[in-house]
């Protein structure tokens, strides 16, 4: 597959120790563009990559494979892996919601008719501001009270 697609950059890693040692997977980001573009960025992320275990790694190895990189590190006493796949997105239920259609595919609903009925009384319009209501001016001729501070209309 080539051209230019969104790959999601998949981890899935070892977790927990003994018994209750078990493989997460986690989708950590998206690329836009070719799969080589996004096996590039995968791989940049594969080889900065530190797992949570084993605390005391004694050996480090990053291996390629046909989807992706493989990182195996040993402990003292246990292997952990981390595979790191690329995969193409096909569908996403939580993606963005698409673009609006371009105008000629728009389709207006009709306007809405209002249902005939009393008009609503008109409201009283507030009082004329007075003009010798200034009041006080600072020494730019701007008023230190606001006209509209104490207004019961607003």
């Amino acid at each position: 597959m080539s051209g230019t697609a969104t790959w999601g950059l998949v981890v899935e890693t070892t977790v927990g120790t003994g018994q209750r040692k078990h493989t997460e997977a986690q989708v950590v980001a998206h690329v836009t563009g070719s799969r080589a573009e996004a096996l590039e960025e995968l791989e940049r992320r594969a080889r900065t990559y530190q797992p949570w275990h084993p605390t005391s790694p004694k050996r480090r190895r990053l291996l390629r494979v046909d989807d992706g990189f493989l990182l195996v590190v040993d402990g003292a006493y246990q292997s952990f892996g981390t595979r790191f796949t690329v995969a193409e997105l096909l569908a996403d239920s939580d993606a963005p919601a698409a673009p609006d259609p371009g105008p000629e595919e728009v389709r207006e609903p009709a306007p809405a008719v209002p249902a005939p009925g009393p008009a609503p009384a008109p409201q009283d319009p507030p009082p004329p501001a007075e003009p010798d209501a200034v009041g006080e001016l600072d020494e730019d001729g701007v008023p230190v009270r606001p006209s509209w501070l104490g207004r019961p209309d607003l």
